[in-house]
């Protein structure tokens, strides 16, 4: 199995990279939003891969990192969840973000992605959130009230025209103990650029 290409990118658009190995082999290779911003054409990378092999194709899945390829591992066991949709789950946030969102069994942060539908987002966190919270306990990590504000936070600046990953940036700023969503709002507009 091929799990990690070291090369340069020679094209990145629309969710898939080439990269050219320094064997003059050159992969497509369908990445993560986050991986997608590391790969810069021209620029020479190391990216932890998985393949996904079905009868009629193989294809090449890409990560910024270890804990989103073990993310995207957990979601393709998932029925219902191929690799493609698996990719778009990743685009939700963090790995912390979506597993702390699994973990409290947020359905409605889960259908965001196009393709995840009620009953999917449903088994997804029947599946998957007891073998998440040991990776949330491992890291140390909790889930804290404030969390359902900041999402609200998150929304509301997405639907004012604000890209998704500004308004992510924005709310890791914000200190939600004892306060409405209505004030981290007002915060947060304060704080966007």
């Amino acid at each position: 199995m091929i799990s990690l290409l070291q090369g340069k990118i020679i094209s990145n658009a629309n969710g898939e990279i080439t990269l050219m190995t320094t064997g003059g082999v050159g992969y497509r290779v369908k990445v993560s939003p986050n991986a997608s911003l590391n790969c810069i054409v021209g620029t020479e990378v190391t990216l932890d891969t998985y393949l996904v092999v079905r009868e009629d194709v193989l294809e090449l899945s890409g990560f910024a990192n270890i804990a989103e390829k073990e993310l995207f591992k957990q979601f393709i066991t998932v029925t219902g969840v191929g690799p493609k949709t698996a990719l778009h789950l990743l685009s939700l946030g963090t790995v912390e973000e979506i597993t702390i969102a699994i973990g409290r069994g947020d359905i409605d942060y889960l259908t965001k992605v196009s393709g995840i539908g009620k009953k999917t987002a449903e088994r997804i966190v029947v599946e998957l959130k007891s073998k998440l919270k040991e990776h949330l306990e491992e890291s140390g990590t909790t889930f804290t009230p404030g969390s359902d504000t900041l999402g609200d936070v998150i929304d509301a600046l997405v639907t004012l025209g604000y890209s998704v990953l500004q308004a992510r940036e924005t709310a890791k700023k914000l200190d939600p103990a004892g306060k409405t969503s209505e004030q981290l709002l007002r915060e947060a507009l304060r704080v966007i650029k």
